[in-house]
């Protein structure tokens, strides 16, 4: 377990795939209500998790009385967004915050474990992506650090539906590793 400003991370195990499906679906509930189309309520069940935690790590955040109040999934490579890379980055996907429980500015805290986590394997780059609908989301992500390097037009989701997303890069050379 990891301690970062009072929020403690671990890497998600089977039991709580549960838990991630809640996660993403309260947090896909919110950005319905406020006008953001991204993330489905059901798009990504336990089997979703479960894989990747084989696959990559998955990261809860918690408080201290043992809540969950965020977690993402970092990816080691991302040839869907991305096409084929060399091995200079690991790819944060699902940024997840319960926003009812996760104090103010628990999402950059939890997205600067990714990081750290990332720069602590050697890499020298965190990247990310995000749908070219959501200049919310983007802002957010420049505000952190995070530069335009391209956007993939044509990415599919499981549904069939064709959207555009940004790809997004940090340098991670002057991070200090925990």
């Amino acid at each position: 377990m990891i301690i970062n400003d009072g929020i403690l991370f671990r890497r998600a195990v089977e039991k709580d795939a549960a838990t991630l499906v809640a996660l993403y679906d309260q947090a896909a509930r919110w950005m319905r209500k406020h006008g953001i189309d991204q993330w489905k309520p059901g798009d990504k069940d336990a089997a979703h998790f479960l894989a990747k935690m084989r696959e990559g790590e998955v990261w809860l955040a918690g408080d201290g009385d043992g809540r969950i109040i965020g977690a993402y999934e970092l990816w080691w490579s991302d040839e869907d967004a991305w096409g084929v890379q060399p091995p200079v980055a690991g790819y944060v996907h699902r940024l997840m915050v319960d926003r009812e429980a996760a104090p103010a500015g628990a999402g950059r805290r939890i997205l600067e474990h990714a990081e750290r986590r990332i720069a602590g394997t050697g890499l020298p780059r965190a990247r990310l992506d995000c749908v070219s609908t959501n200049p919310r989301l983007l802002a957010y992500y420049r505000a952190a650090g995070y530069r335009v390097v391209g956007e993939y037009p044509h990415k599919e989701g499981k549904d069939g539906r064709v959207y555009g997303v940004i790809l997004l890069e940090k340098r991670l050379d002057q991070l200090t590793v925990v």
